[in-house]
C-alpha cells in the first residue's frame, strides 16, 4: 500500500504537469492553436487529479492490524458516536479484545460527528441460535475510545462475561 510519502512525490509530479499543461495551453491560447480547447480540458483534468492526490496525503488510508484480532465485518456506523461490529460466535475474549481494539483503529476518522459526546462507543455483536429456527443477536463487549484523538492512550474495553458464557462452547474431544 502506498505511504504517505510516496503521495506527496505524487502530487508534486502531478502538480508539475499541471502547471506545465497550463503553460501549454496558454501558448494555445496567444497562437490560437486549434487544440487549445482540448489543452484546457486536459489542464483541467490534471488540477483535478493533483488536489486528488493533495487530498490522499492528508489522511492516512492504511490499516491498523491488532496482533490476534480476527476479522470483524461493519453492521451499524453512519459516522456518529456509535457503530456496531459483527463477529463469529467462535471467538475467544483475547480475540475479542484485539478485535475491539482494532476496530477502534479502523473506524476512527476525524470527520466523525460527536452528537454532544465526545467519545466514540464500538460494540461487539454476534449472532447465537438458542433453539432451532431462533437467531438471536448478543452484544458480548465494546470499546470507547476518543472522538478527536487518534492515538487515544485511554481506550476502554469492556467484555461482557455474563454474555460471553451464553457463546456455543467448542467440543472437546
Amino acid at each position: 500500500m502506498p505511504t504517505i510519502a510516496e503521495f506527496i512525490t505524487a502530487t508534486q509530479w502531478a502538480a508539475i504537469l499541471t502547471l506545465a499543461c497550463g503553460v501549454l495551453t496558454g501558448l494555445a491560447f496567444v497562437f490560437k492553436w486549434d487544440i487549445r480547447f482540448r489543452l484546457v480540458g486536459a489542464t483541467g483534468f490534471m488540477g483535478v487529479l493533483t488536489a486528488g492526490l493533495f487530498a490522499l496525503t492528508l489522511v492516512p488510508i492504511t490499516r491498523t492490524s491488532i496482533p490476534g484480532a480476527i476479522r470483524f465485518s461493519t453492521v451499524y456506523d453512519i459516522s456518529g458516536p456509535h457503530a456496531v461490529i459483527a463477529v463469529p460466535p467462535t471467538i475467544t475474549e483475547s480475540e475479542l479484545d484485539a478485535t475491539l481494539r482494532q476496530a477502534a483503529s479502523n473506524l476512527f476518522t476525524p470527520g466523525r460527528l460527536g452528537q454532544n459526546e465526545n467519545q466514540l462507543t464500538i460494540r461487539a455483536r454476534t449472532i447465537i441460535h438458542p433453539e432451532p429456527g431462533v437467531s438471536e443477536p448478543l452484544y458480548i463487549g465494546q470499546i470507547k475510545r476518543s472522538l478527536h484523538n487518534r492515538n487515544d492512550e485511554n481506550m476502554s474495553v469492556e467484555i461482557f462475561r455474563d454474555k460471553f458464557a451464553q457463546l456455543p462452547q467448542p467440543e472437546k474431544s
